[in-house]
């Protein structure tokens, strides 16, 4: 007889000794009398004590929840931003035999010189300075032994203890913590995945060759591994030291944090989601260092062009047209209360509006927004989440580096750039050329494919159809007539857009001639279909 086993109750039952542990501590720091309405919640700095004491997977959770104000008071966030990425270090030891195994190598044959003292020791991994063989200077970041069996138990615990606190306490529903426990899921899963990381560096690496003063150390490959990842040496020094005995160079180092981050978000959907001061190194030579690529964040094009449309309709005011551009980014969800999104949003744009662009933060109007979904039912998109991190940070560390440098002007400008690129001639060649190919492909095959669809049905058991061939034929005319009118359409369409860029010159003489040609293919495909079908009308 089989026995058939619920694998999500299997892994609560093997997770079962850690979430008693769990709830002893909770229960210790009165988490659990407050659910039960016997007490007030803890206070600020002993939730942050309580998530440092249940270790990595909480630190880590705490630290996912100190990014969402839009489901925690101000004084939570602020208190859960302090917790601390550092662990004590790995014993000499446990580094050597993890490479040796990793690298499949005796260690005396693996490197000449390998320092024992770690130049950083975090939660995930720590750092150590190496020379290799043939004299190249690296840096090898080793893994801790064993992360992936913890964060596999407890995330299985955290999950079962946030869905049971659903079913009993539905108020919780409000924070949306299945969301932020997926998050935090994929977070460690992307930072333990030393394969990815390795991947990561080498595609950013592609996309910011072309950045002024920017460097970024390559991957050592065959010194690389699943819990090892070797890169070459940056000796630079922290981006916030730097600044302190040279703060004349900071207005060129801003604009050059802010190029590398707006082009790889809006031109390779590929980006750094964790720029603070301890990844960004400035070099002898006055060169950008950017490192740790373990928490990286990937757009895909839909979604980069949801994000555009979003902040032009911030930047024109219009709450519609951002509410929409909003919506078009997050998973589908009937529960969501459009009309009172939409004046929520336009409360966040009217508040932007009314600041002056010294004072804008990007992160802090994307956080607005969060909040404004998070309290009609929008379930967040993790992409938007992080990239919305990656901003915080970076604002912040820019307001570290320099105060009063106007850091604003350097995104206005960047992204005037960027617009320009994505009207210039060649980008508007290539995307009609793209499209051309996609509606060629699909009148060719559409009709082929319905006819063969309808031939299968006449030859079932419903036997054959009296003028099924006839519908055939006119359901394939009327879809031809229908691709015609979608491509012409998007000729008016793309004019349109050219024709409210700033940019005047050939681009409004393009936009024009796009929508004229547009208006007249439709014009014709209409007459074309009352000659061939007089009989409809």
């Amino acid at each position: 007889m089989a026995v058939l086993i619920d694998l999500e109750k299997s892994t609560v039952l093997r997770a079962a000794p850690r979430l008693m542990q769990i709830l002893r501590v909770l229960a210790r720091h009165k988490f659990l009398g407050a659910l039960f309405g016997r007490g007030h919640w803890p206070a600020p700095k002993e939730v942050r004590e309580t998530f440092e004491e249940l270790g990595l997977v909480f630190l880590k959770f705490g630290q996912v929840l100190a990014l969402r104000r839009d489901l925690l008071p101000a004084a939570y966030i602020d208190e859960l931003e302090l917790l601390h990425n550092q662990l004590p270090a790995m014993d000499i030891h446990v580094v050597r035999a993890t490479l040796i195994v990793q690298l499949g190598a005796p260690f005396t044959e693996l490197f000449s010189a390998f320092g024992e003292t770690p130049l950083a020791a975090a939660t995930i991994a720590q750092v150590h300075e190496a020379t290799m063989p043939d004299g190249r200077h690296v840096a090898v970041k080793v893994q801790r032994p064993g992360l992936k069996a913890i964060i596999s138990t407890d995330i299985s615990a955290l999950t079962y203890l946030v869905g049971l606190g659903e079913k009993l306490f539905p108020r919780l529903r409000a924070l949306d913590l299945p969301v932020v426990v997926r998050e935090l899921a994929n977070s460690l899963h992307r930072e333990t995945d030393f394969g990815r990381e390795a991947r990561s560096i080498v595609l950013i690496r592609g996309a910011l060759a072309d950045v002024p003063d920017l460097w970024i150390p390559d991957v050592v490959a065959e010194y690389s591994g699943e819990t090892v990842l070797t890169m070459e040496y940056s000796a630079g020094e922290r981006v916030d030291s730097y600044a302190k005995l040279h703060p004349e160079a900071m207005p060129r180092v801003i604009n050059t944090l802010v190029k590398l981050m707006l082009h790889s978000i809006f031109e390779e959907g590929l980006f750094h989601a964790d720029p603070h001061p301890g990844n960004v190194f400035v070099l002898p030579d006055g060169r950008l260092s950017l490192l740790d690529f373990g928490n990286t964040g990937a757009l895909d094009e839909p979604m980069r062009e949801s994000l555009t449309l979003l902040l032009e309709a911030v930047v024109k005011g219009d709450a519609r047209a951002a509410t929409e551009a909003y919506l078009e980014m997050a998973p589908a969800n009937e529960k969501v209360n459009r009309a009172e999104l939409l004046v929520d949003i336009k409360a966040v744009i009217y508040e932007i509006r009314r600041t002056n662009l010294v004072d804008v933060s990007i992160g802090n109007a994307f956080e607005s927004l969060l909040r404004a979904g998070s309290r009609n039912g929008v379930h967040n998109p993790g992409e938007f989440v992080l990239l919305t991190r990656a901003f915080v940070i970076l604002e912040s560390m820019i307001g570290q580096l320099a105060p009063s440098y106007n850091h604003m002007e350097s995104f206005r400008e960047e992204i005037s750039r960027l617009t320009a690129q994505h009207f210039s001639l060649g980008r508007i060649k290539e995307k009609t050329t793209k499209l051309a190919r996609e509606m060629e492909r699909l009148i060719n095959d559409a009709p082929s494919d319905t006819r063969r669809i309808l031939r299968r049905i006449a030859e079932g058991n419903l036997g054959r159809l009296p003028g099924l061939e006839a519908v055939g034929r006119r359901f394939s005319r009327n879809l031809e007539r229908l691709t015609s009118a979608i491509a012409f359409a998007a000729l008016v369409i793309g004019g349109s857009m050219l024709l409210l860029t700033p940019m005047g010159g050939w681009h409004h003489i393009l936009g024009e001639t796009m929508i004229v040609g547009g208006i007249v293919g439709i014009i014709i495909s209409r007459i074309r279909a009352l000659r061939r079908d007089p009989d409809q009308h």
